[in-house]
């Protein structure tokens, strides 16, 4: 799969404890490298482990180990732990006990790549991220753990027939639930082919609108 740089559709990084190794080699590179920068805000472990390949008896240990080597060149540097993505539950990483202190747990929210949103009309769209982002953001800031980011959104959706304005409702209604991440956010991408996916775009064609 992408996320995981393969060729042929295999994910083989959790097979082998050499390939979390060199993940882990890399991790001491950069922070060695770049804990006394003052431009260094974080180090993310891992980017989109996938639930249905990676279990999670063996993320936790990798990311409980990149947290230490990370805490051995700085205090204070966040360190970023990606959720599962597929089937899983984030509070899962909640209970793991990752490290003491500076931990943040990304969320990468999409209405796009799940059969779930593919005949959702806009309006249900945005009920979904009232009624169940919303709820697990809250839920998410509640809990005696990491902090929580919004690593990646975009303002595309599967509703094929939309017009500008319900880009923007759509677009104003995840900006209102995801402000309220206790770490913030990102778009994906500043820059993109695809409009809907450019951050660029949005703005300066008013399909996303702050401050409104």
């Amino acid at each position: 799969m992408e996320h995981s740089a393969s060729r042929d559709g295999s994910t083989d990084w959790p097979t082998s404890q050499d390939y979390i190794s060199q993940s882990l080699d890399v991790i001491d590179f950069l922070a060695s490298r770049y804990a006394s920068h003052p431009a260094l805000l974080g180090i993310e472990l891992l980017n989109e482990p996938s639930a249905s390949s990676v279990p999670l008896d063996i993320l936790v240990p990798y990311y409980k180990q990149g947290y230490k080597t990370v805490r051995k060149y700085s205090s204070t540097a966040y360190v970023i732990i990606c959720q599962r993505i597929g089937n899983a539950d984030p509070l899962e990483l909640y209970q793991a006990n990752i490290g003491s202190h500076n931990v943040v747990l990304d969320l990468h929210y999409y209405n796009l790549f799940d059969t779930f949103f593919v005949n959702l009309s806009s309006v249900d769209n945005i009920l979904y991220l009232y009624k169940t982002r919303e709820a697990q953001l809250q839920a998410l800031n509640g809990a005696n753990g990491p902090l929580v980011f919004i690593g990646e959104w975009v303002n595309e959706w599967n509703v094929t027939s939309g017009l500008q304005e319900d880009y923007q409702k759509f677009g104003r209604a995840q900006l209102e639930v995801y402000n309220a991440a206790s770490f913030g956010w990102a778009y994906w991408t500043l820059k993109n082919d695809r409009k809907h996916w450019d951050f660029e775009w949005n703005i300066r064609n008013n399909y996303l609108q702050f401050g409104k």
